[in-house]
């Protein structure tokens, strides 16, 4: 796939996956698609980040941005959805993504 193992790790798979998926979803609400989007790809390019790392300091630090981005995307996310913003499949898939990759996190 790329250049880097960290790219083949299912963690980072999942994350790009969610980034893409926040993209395509194309959010109603300006500002809630604005901030998800953000959230996603801070989310990914955190994990991204700390992947590599072989210092335990940073990869948590990092570790640790990436999933309160992710928190951040999915309360977004469920707003969206609560306003109507979001079609309803867009959101779950995200959602479970979501909840995939929060538990890698909660491992690594």
């Amino acid at each position: 796939m790329g250049t880097f193992n960290f790219q083949n790790l299912d963690c980072y798979i999942v994350a790009k996956q969610i980034a893409v998926a926040v993209h395509a979803a194309k959010i109603g609400d300006a500002e809630l698609r604005d901030q998800a989007n953000r959230a996603a790809k801070s989310c990914f390019l955190n994990l991204s980040e700390g992947l590599p790392s072989h210092h335990d300091g940073i990869r948590k630090r990092h570790f640790a941005s990436s999933r309160g981005s992710l928190s951040e995307l999915v309360a977004a996310i469920d707003l969206a959805a609560a306003l109507g913003a979001i079609h309803a499949d867009a959101a779950r898939l995200i959602d479970a993504d979501a909840v995939r990759l929060i538990q890698m996190l909660h491992k690594l």
